[in-house]
């Protein structure tokens, strides 16, 4: 096994930094800083930042050119460009205090992403206000399921057969099965339930080999399993607590990209972990990611 090696790549200083996602055509990591009301594009050979202003939760890349992003309760379209910012379609109408949280496209172009209520401090919020949906590429909205807590991971099995997803307050990693042409999911059970010290299920990938990858907000670490066993295979340590989650990336996706926050942190903890909020990468895991999918509409 190679031996794993850690660097703060950007010391961002993120609120809560989320939703990494790996830009091949421009070598660059897009992620977006919740609180901060911000996305942002580092440039992995340059090493700049480039940030657009809005209040986003998640970022994902489009097909037809520039982004897709979850703004508040609304699915929209983000020219990076001009800065501007155009609704798809709006979810959970009737729920004034709620917004978009995790999201991801799947294999065939749909951007799937799951809401909540607005948190009065980190990870703390009225239960059970949540639903799942995603767009499809003519923009229609099908909704999934509701009574979520914290919409969070989400990434699919390298055969599409299966939809993995966490509700980060469930403490479980969920399985559904997946139909690819309708995306329709059925069969719900847990694949992994965390342990203590693992704390609370936060962003995910899967690798190359159909393993996943999660990243446990106030655990400091990201946990590789195998979903077909249950097992967890690897832990990796990071120098700050509030992991929040994972991507591969770089030219082969050979590298591991780790976002965190420091809000909830007080002064000394911040002092104990200067890194919090930084931008991390992770080198010799001695397994490849595959690339994200871009929405189809």
């Amino acid at each position: 096994m190679s031996s794993v090696k850690i660097e703060c790549v950007l010391p961002e200083n993120c609120r809560c930094g989320e939703s990494p996602v790996w830009e091949e055509a421009s070598n660059s990591l897009l992620f977006v800083d919740i609180p901060a009301k911000k996305v942002c594009r580092w440039d992995s050979l340059s090493k700049g930042v480039q940030q657009v202003t809005v209040a986003v939760s998640s970022v994902a890349l489009r097909q037809s050119g520039g982004y897709v992003a979850t703004i508040g309760t609304k699915f929209c379209a983000l020219n990076w460009e001009d800065q501007s910012v155009a609704v798809l379609a709006t979810v959970d109408k009737d729920k004034k205090n709620n917004r978009f949280n995790d999201g991801k496209v799947d294999p065939a172009g749909r951007y799937f992403a799951g809401t909540m209520a607005e948190e009065t401090a980190p990870a703390v919020l009225e239960r059970h206000q949540g639903s799942l949906y995603s767009l499809f590429p003519d923009h229609h909205v099908e909704k999934y399921f509701d009574q979520v807590d914290i919409s969070n991971g989400l990434d699919w099995s390298l055969d599409h057969k299966i939809f993995y997803y966490i509700d980060s307050l469930s403490y479980s990693v969920d399985a559904f099965d997946y139909d690819l042409q309708t995306g329709k999911i059925s069969n719900r059970r847990s694949v992994y339930k965390l342990e203590k010290e693992e704390q609370i299920p936060d962003g995910m990938c899967i690798d190359a080999e159909g393993k996943l990858w999660v990243a446990c907000y106030n655990g400091g670490r990201v946990i590789r399993l195998d979903p077909e066993t249950g097992k967890r295979l690897q832990t990796v340590k990071l120098p700050v607590d509030k992991t929040t989650s994972c991507c591969f990336g770089g030219k082969d996706y050979s590298e591991m990209y780790v976002t965190c926050a420091r809000d909830g942190m007080d002064v000394e903890k911040l002092l104990q972990q200067p890194q919090a909020g930084g931008i991390f990468k992770i080198t010799g895991l001695g397994v490849k990611g595959i690339p994200p999918y871009p929405y189809a509409g």
